[in-house]
């Protein structure tokens, strides 16, 4: 049965006395609300939409126009899709995160009814602030407030995606909830031109570190960039991001990605003498380290007070700034042109 045809139970005398519709889904039992009608011949579920591959069973209990009771029972099954799409979540769930986190979602299929996608996704926060979505193409959709989240705010994402068709005869297989918790605040300002890092918690200095930044033919993007990802340690090779055979150090220390397109916060161990004093990464920040990682070093000691969503941000660099997309790097874009990317006016 297609899922957008009507479940009516209907009789043509007499009166409905008890109607009951049972959804099974997933493995799962949910009654199904709904009403009858004033007349008493004509029972409509509160919700017109049927759900997507699921079975219906309808018990119902009519009386005649002389008061005799008859049952009928029957099931039936709703339309399976071919095609699903889901979402990816950032950031994961239960996390504590950097004041700076912004709420993405990556689909695995093209988004083309992206208002009809976006109005089954809400977040929100405690303390409640006005958050906006923004898409980037059609895979990819961003949430986040006009500024900072402030600590100890709580955001829940709920996904209400399931059965919502995002192209023609692609449906939203999700029905989830998401939530993380904003931790202290902490921002670091790298200037590429001094080589130093004012790292602030809380608005206060907490250190000011030397670093390198990238060379004058490599240079590091500026503006506010987000901690996304945070590695012990990771292979660097520049093949795999648009250099040639460069470099390829397969033990890079205290790893904390800033853009999609490969900037790193990292320690370096191999080029000990330049933090402060010059910039020769090839667009990476770079902060003092060991073979190894060390313990007491000036890239451990940043990277182990270092949340998933804090925000680093470069000025001083000879380079154009980053894009809003690469990364979670929507706080580049101003807040009235950030909210004229959402799809559901």
């Amino acid at each position: 049965m297609p899922a957008d045809e009507p479940l009516v139970v209907r009789v043509p005398e007499g009166r409905l006395e008890t109607v009951r519709v049972i959804r099974t889904q997933d493995a799962q039992e949910v009654l199904v609300p709904g009403a009858v009608d004033e007349d008493g011949l004509t029972w409509r579920p509160h919700t017109r939409r049927l759900a997507l591959a699921a079975k219906y069973t309808v018990d119902v209990v009519a009386l005649d126009a002389h008061g005799r009771r008859s049952a009928r029972h029957t099931t039936f099954r709703t339309y399976v899709p071919d095609e699903r799409f889901i979402a990816y979540v950032t950031p994961e769930h239960r996390s504590t995160v950097g004041t700076g986190m912004i709420v993405s979602l990556e689909f695995n299929r093209e988004i083309e009814n992206r208002a009809d996608v976006e109005r089954a996704i809400r977040v929100t926060a405690r303390p409640a602030v006005e958050i906006r979505p923004h898409w980037f193409g059609t895979h990819r959709v961003d949430f986040r407030p006009e500024r900072y989240w402030k600590p100890g705010t709580e955001v829940t994402v709920d996904l209400r995606l399931r059965d919502v068709e995002s192209a023609p005869g692609v449906y939203g297989l999700q029905t989830k909830t998401f939530s993380f918790t904003v931790g202290r605040d902490q921002h670091s300002l790298v200037d590429a031109s001094r080589h130093t890092m004012e790292v602030r918690r809380d608005g206060a200095l907490l250190a000011t570190v030397p670093i390198t930044a990238g060379a004058p033919e490599t240079t590091t993007y500026n503006g506010k960039m987000v901690v996304s990802e945070m590695l012990e340690v990771t292979r660097m090779n520049s093949r795999t991001v648009g250099f040639g055979g460069e470099y390829d150090i397969p033990d890079v220390p205290h790893a904390m990605r800033l853009t999609e397109s490969g900037t790193f916060l990292h320690g370096n161990y191999w080029a000990p003498d330049v933090f402060g004093e010059a910039n020769v990464s090839h667009g990476c920040i770079g902060l003092r380290d060991v073979k190894g990682g060390g313990s007491d070093t000036p890239a451990a000691w940043f990277f182990d007070r270092s949340l998933i969503g804090d925000v680093v941000e470069v000025v001083g660099s000879n380079d154009k700034q980053v894009a809003p997309d690469n990364g979670l790097g929507g706080w580049n874009m101003g807040w009235a042109e950030w909210g004229t990317g959402g799809a559901a006016r």
